[in-house]
This record gives structure tokens, C-alpha cells and sequence, in this order.
């Protein structure tokens, strides 16, 4: 009977951690809320906070992974793995750059835990593309459309005067409506006829004015991507975008935002419990 009771309010202070961090209370709202004192309500958030989820599992059976990072202060980043189909995160680290040293090591430890998958939704980072098909050689990867997008009209501005940049700015504007192999087969046309018409000209040119520069990383970006822009008309479980990641960092931030004052190492498990308890 003591141990039963035992186990019921340890299962009852562990609720309240995850209120704390699920529901955004604060230590004063939760006390309030459970008739206890702010004190006590504090012991038990920071007794949670120096422990770590259970173990990563059933990795095998994922099978098309969406990954992506944000930064949370400053330049110091949350990388995180989502299961493409089902859209939940498997998988995240705090304190990660997208620089090979911490790619590589956040790779190999989902190798380690059995991830072994046919595809992979990522934004433009070459280290990601680098250390991700190193780790997975066979790997389908399909480049995020909304990054492409956002990006080459970002560079391109919102009204340009050249007829070059107006010309590929149209291009751009459809790449996320892209939905068969033959409005695919249109964009490349499209896009081959650019690169004839003005892409060797301006490859050629010696004009470095900033106009000009975005331009030609415009020209760039999409010859890069290009090969795997298209992949997730092959099969229908690829993600074609990473927005399910980034509408899942939106919720974490405003989360997050309440609880910001907590130290570094703290921070760290903060993030690795909330990945934990809220994959969705």
C-alpha cells in the first residue's frame, strides 16, 4: 500500500512537470492550481530537469524523415528529425549548428539507434546534404520547396526591373503548386530556356553590383537543387517541404518564451523533454 502511494505521487509530481512545460504554467499558477507551495512545485520541475527522456526506439520503422533547425538564442541552434508520414519528431538536440562536427555526431547517433531510412526533406545547407548522404549513402533527398522559393525571391525582390530576374522570379512563383511529373517536366523546360536565353550571359559577366550578385545565386541555387527538386512525385510519403518542422518550432518557441530564464544545461534537457513530450 506505501509503495502504491508512493507511485501515485510521483506519477502526480510528474504531471505537474508536464503542465510546466506542455501547458506553459508557471510555478505560481501550478501551485495555486494544486494546493501546494511554489516551492515545492519548483523542487519537482528541477528535479525533472536534471533527468532525460527515455531512450530513442522503433527507429527502424521510419522510413522518410523531414529535418531542420532553428535557432533559439542567439546563434545557438535546435536541430530536430520529424517521421515524414506521420508528421512527429523522432528525434532533437539543443546547442547543434548545422557544422559538420555536430551533424555528423547527431547522424550517427540515430544510426546507432536503428534509423535507417529511404528518404530525407532538407533545406539547402550543404553540410546537412554532405554529412546526411555520407551517413546514408543510398538516400533519396528531396529539397524543400518553400526554402527554394522563399529564397529566390527574396534575392530576385519583389519587383524587379531586369527581364531576367522578372522572367525567373515567374518561374519561381510556381515551384510550390508543382504537383505532376508534367507540370515538373514544364518547370524544367521553363527553366532550361532561361539558362539559354540568359543564364551563360550572365555567368560570363563581370558585373559584381548587388542586383546582379542575387541574381546569379538565384542562377545558382536552383541549378544546384534541381536534380532533387522533384523527388516526391516518385513516391508520395516524401515530404516535399519542411513546414510541418517549422510550424512545430513555432508552437516550442512560444512555449519556450515563458520559461526562457533557464541555465544552459537546463535548457538543454528543457528542449529534449519537450521533444519527448510533445512530438506533435
Amino acid at each position: 500500500y506505501l509503495w502504491k502511494q508512493h507511485k501515485t505521487r510521483e506519477q502526480r509530481r510528474y504531471n505537474w512537470f508536464k503542465q510546466w512545460m506542455l501547458d506553459g504554467l508557471t510555478i505560481k499558477q501550478l501551485a495555486k492550481l494544486n494546493k501546494t507551495s511554489a516551492s515545492t512545485i519548483n523542487r519537482v520541475i528541477q528535479y525533472w530537469l536534471k533527468q532525460e527522456p527515455p531512450e530513442l526506439r522503433d527507429l527502424e520503422k521510419v522510413k522518410h524523415l523531414i529535418l531542420d533547425g532553428t535557432y533559439i538564442n542567439h546563434r545557438t541552434g535546435l536541430y530536430v528529425v520529424m517521421d515524414g508520414k506521420e508528421h512527429k519528431v523522432i528525434y532533437g538536440d539543443y546547442g547543434i549548428s548545422e557544422t559538420g562536427k555536430h551533424l555528423k555526431t547527431f547522424y550517427e547517433q540515430l544510426q546507432k539507434a536503428g534509423l535507417n531510412p529511404l528518404s530525407a526533406t532538407v533545406d539547402g545547407s550543404l553540410q546537412q546534404i554532405k554529412f546526411i548522404t555520407e551517413a546514408w549513402n543510398n538516400l533519396v533527398l528531396q529539397r524543400c520547396l518553400v526554402h527554394i522559393q522563399r529564397q529566390g525571391l527574396s534575392w530576385l525582390r519583389q519587383k524587379p526591373k531586369r527581364e531576367d530576374a522578372m522572367k525567373l522570379r515567374d518561374l519561381l512563383l510556381q515551384v510550390i503548386y508543382i504537383k505532376t511529373k508534367q507540370q515538373a517536366d514544364n518547370f524544367i523546360k521553363g527553366f532550361k530556356l532561361w539558362e539559354d536565353t540568359f543564364g551563360l550571359e550572365i555567368a560570363r559577366s563581370s558585373n559584381r553590383g548587388k542586383v546582379f550578385s542575387d541574381l546569379l545565386r538565384t542562377r545558382s541555387m536552383i541549378i544546384n537543387a534541381l536534380p532533387n527538386m522533384f523527388n516526391y512525385l516518385d513516391d508520395p510519403e516524401i515530404s516535399k517541404t519542411t513546414n510541418a518542422l517549422e510550424g512545430y518550432f513555432g508552437r516550442l518557441k512560444q512555449k519556450y518564451r515563458i520559461h526562457r530564464g533557464l541555465s544552459p544545461h537546463k535548457r538543454k534537457n528543457y528542449f529534449k523533454w519537450y521533444l519527448y513530450l510533445k512530438p506533435i
